[in-house]
């Protein structure tokens, strides 16, 4: 066997940094690769997570704008119905004077009976 030579050393030391070279050059690339892929699917992640917020967010103003609504028609009927009381409340205060006015005798009558009725039920509670 020949003995190694300068050059041959040379030669094989070039070897090695070159395979080196190569192995650090593919772990740098599988690295890149990796953090890539986990970049998309932290990305994926995020927008899916963003567009069901996004969802959650619009379907809780859709309900709080179909109970706004809702409210705003509860008012108008109360409104409507506390209308139609008052004037029920005033045609009956006017058929009530109406009622005096021709007959103020039976009137005074029956208000005294009234106010004694109403004395003897709260007499009897106490």
């Amino acid at each position: 066997m020949k003995p190694e030579t300068q050059n041959d050393k040379s030669l094989a030391r070039e070897n090695a940094d070159a395979r080196i070279d190569h192995a650090a050059e593919r772990a740098r690339q599988g690295a890149s690769d990796a953090v890539n892929w986990t970049r998309d699917k932290v990305d994926t992640a995020a927008d899916r997570a963003e567009e069901g917020l996004r969802r959650a967010v619009d379907a809780g103003a859709h309900g709080a704008h179909r109970v706004a609504d809702k409210a705003g028609e509860w008012r108008e009927r109360g409104a409507e119905l506390a209308s139609g009381a008052r004037d029920r409340a005033g045609q009956a205060l006017e058929n009530l004077r109406a009622r005096v006015r021709e007959k103020p005798m039976e009137s005074v009558a029956f208000a005294l009976a009234a106010g004694w009725l109403a004395g003897r039920l709260l007499k009897s509670r106490n």
